[in-house]
C-alpha cells in the first residue's frame, strides 16, 4: 500500500455496485501505481458500504469511503467532503461507472503541469455492451478493442476513433478537436491547491454542469485547460439518470452564467463555507 501517493483518485458513486466494481477492476491494472482511492459516495445504502469494505480487504490499494446520508442530488457536497480527505498533491476526478484503461492515470501523471487542469473525455458504451464485460476483459484490455467490441455488438461510429492506442493520433485529434477544454467529471485532474484556491465545488449546484463550473473559477483564477481527451480514455458504462431535473439545472445555468461574467473565482458555498447571515 502506497504511504505517500503521488494521485488521489475520486471516484464518486451512488448505489451502482456492478459499475462501481467495473471502476475499481480496472485501477487494479493501472501501469501508475503511486496513486489511492476515495470513493465519494453520495448517500448510497448499506450494500454499497458491505461491497467497498470487502473489497478493500482483497485490495492492495489504499481505499477510503467517503459517505454521507441519501438527500437527494447532493454529489458537490460529497467530492468536496472527499477532497478533504486527499493526501496526494494531484486529484484525477471520475465517475463508478467508468473504465479505466490501464494508462489512464499514467497520462494523467505525465501530462500533469504547474497552472493547468487537463481535460478528459469518455467513451459511451451501450447497456448490452456494459453489462457483458467481466473482470478478465478488464484485466486483459480486451473491453478496449474496438474490434473487440465490434464483435460484440458496437454500432458503427465516427466516435469510435476516441479508443485509438495510437500515441500520436490521439495527440493530434486532441489538438484539433473543437471541443473545449473543461472541468469533466468523469474524466479531469489537477493540482488540489488549486482546487482548493477555489474552494472546490459549489454546494448549491445540483446535476448538469455543476463540475463545468469548478473548471470556470480555476480558469478565472489563472488555471490555464489542456485537452487529453483521446489520451486518457475510460469506457462510460450506460444506466438511467433519474437524478435530472429541470428547476434544478435553471439555477445551475444561473450561477454559471454568474461565473463567467463576474469572473468569479471562489465560492462562498465550497469547501469551506463563507456565507453572511
Amino acid at each position: 500500500m502506497i504511504k505517500n501517493p503521488s494521485i488521489s483518485v475520486v471516484i464518486s458513486t451512488y448505489n451502482s455496485i456492478p459499475w462501481l466494481e467495473k471502476t475499481l477492476w480496472s485501477y487494479e491494472h493501472q501501469v501508475f501505481r503511486e496513486f489511492e482511492i476515495i470513493i465519494a459516495d453520495d448517500g448510497s445504502d448499506d450494500k454499497t458500504a458491505a461491497f467497498i469494505a470487502n473489497y478493500n480487504k482483497q485490495s492492495a490499494k489504499k481505499i477510503i469511503h467517503v459517505w454521507h446520508e441519501d438527500d437527494g442530488f447532493q454529489k458537490t457536497k460529497i467530492l468536496n467532503k472527499a477532497l478533504k480527505q486527499c493526501t496526494a498533491p494531484y486529484v484525477v476526478m471520475t465517475d463508478g461507472d467508468c473504465i479505466a484503461r490501464e494508462d489512464f492515470l499514467q497520462i494523467h501523471y505525465e501530462r500533469r503541469e504547474a497552472g493547468y487542469f487537463l481535460s478528459g473525455g469518455y467513451y459511451k458504451l451501450p447497456l448490452e455492451l456494459s453489462e457483458i464485460i467481466t473482470q478478465d476483459d478488464i484485466a486483459t484490455q480486451r473491453c478496449f478493442d474496438i474490434k473487440w467490441l465490434r464483435e460484440r455488438g458496437l454500432p458503427v461510429n465516427y466516435k469510435n476513433q476516441k479508443l485509438t492506442n495510437n500515441f500520436v493520433q490521439a495527440v493530434v485529434m486532441e489538438k484539433l478537436t473543437p471541443t473545449t477544454a473543461s472541468w469533466n467529471g468523469h474524466n479531469a485532474s489537477g493540482w488540489l491547491k488549486d482546487i482548493i484556491a477555489v474552494n472546490g465545488f459549489d454546494e448549491r449546484m445540483k446535476y448538469g454542469g455543476e463540475d463545468r463550473e469548478l473548471g470556470e473559477r480555476l480558469i478565472n483564477y489563472g488555471i490555464k485547460s489542456k485537452q487529453i481527451r483521446y489520451s486518457a480514455i475510460c469506457l462510460h458504462l450506460d444506466h438511467a439518470r433519474g437524478y435530472m431535473n429541470k428547476d434544478a439545472q435553471l439555477v445551475n445555468d444561473d450561477i454559471r452564467k454568474n461565473t463567467k461574467t463576474q469572473k468569479t473565482v471562489f465560492t462562498p458555498h465550497g469547501l469551506e463555507k463563507r456565507i453572511n447571515n
